[in-house]
């Protein structure tokens, strides 16, 4: 975590874009439960916190590239496949030979107890005799929550394909759904009002548009040039608006600034 003087604590985050061509170009997302605090019923991709479990030295055993990414990113990664472990009850990793895995659906009560920090995600990963593979995360965007906001989050945003033959199940808990979108599906249901989409998520949903395909979404993030993104508060004579910088490749973006947008 890092303080920010000007607005708080900032907490580090990941989230998985995880993507499949199905036979069309899609993403993961799940429904954030209605009862959460943070985007509660919301349209999301899998993410959340770091946990000090994410940054186990013992992981360089046990996570394919731990090394070549650096503590702090592997970290990250680590984190980002944790959440969607967790949350959608998919384990992107493989064999120690570098071969792909072939794993039973993890039991859900698993899964809530690695939520509950009761079960080291390591421990589950070394039962399934796995290896975590983090050179198949492809870094997509990097935002970092305006001081405005209560919570603070610096959130690294990744994209992988999605594993073969593995299904995504909600946990009940944090999320009440999980389901495929093309990209331009979801944000046309958020603008009809039939899915609740918040502001980053709809942004990236708009880059990820952009792309025809998974290995093309891949290829284009892995070429653009990452730009953190700290969107910005401006007052005007139509009040409050949220903009972000247009180097960071999401256009000319300004519109009205609600507080849980």
């Amino acid at each position: 975590m890092t303080d920010d003087p000007a607005g708080g604590l900032v907490r580090p985050a990941s989230t998985l874009l995880l993507l499949r061509d199905d036979p069309t170009f899609e993403v993961l997302m799940v429904e954030r439960h209605h009862q959460i605090d943070f985007a509660s019923g919301a349209l999301v991709f899998p993410g959340g916190k770091t946990s000090a479990g994410d940054h186990d030295e013992a992981w360089v055993d046990h996570a394919l590239g731990w090394t070549s990414h650096g503590a702090e990113q592997a970290g990250l990664r680590i984190a980002a496949i944790r959440e969607l472990f967790e949350e959608a009850g998919l384990l992107l990793a493989r064999r120690p030979d570098g071969g792909p895995l072939e794993v039973e659906p993890a039991p859900l009560a698993l899964r809530q107890s690695v939520d509950r920090g009761e079960t080291p995600f390591l421990d589950v990963v070394r039962e399934a005799g796995a290896r975590l593979d983090l050179s198949a995360l492809t870094v997509f965007a990097r935002w970092i929550t305006p001081p405005v906001t209560p919570k603070r989050f610096d959130t690294w945003f990744y994209l992988a394909h999605a594993p073969a033959d593995q299904l995504a199940v909600c946990d009940g808990r944090e999320t009440v759904d999980a389901c495929w979108y093309a990209p331009h599906a979801a944000l046309s249901a958020a603008e009809r009002g039939e899915r609740k989409v918040v502001f980053p998520t709809r942004m990236n949903l708009g880059m990820l548009a952009k792309a025809q395909s998974a290995a093309a979404a891949i290829e284009q993030a892995s070429l653009r040039p990452l730009v953190t993104v700290q969107p910005e508060i401006h007052d005007g004579p139509e009040g409050r608006r949220l903009v972000l910088p247009e180097s960071a490749g999401y256009g000319a973006v300004s519109e009205p600034f609600a507080p849980g947008m």
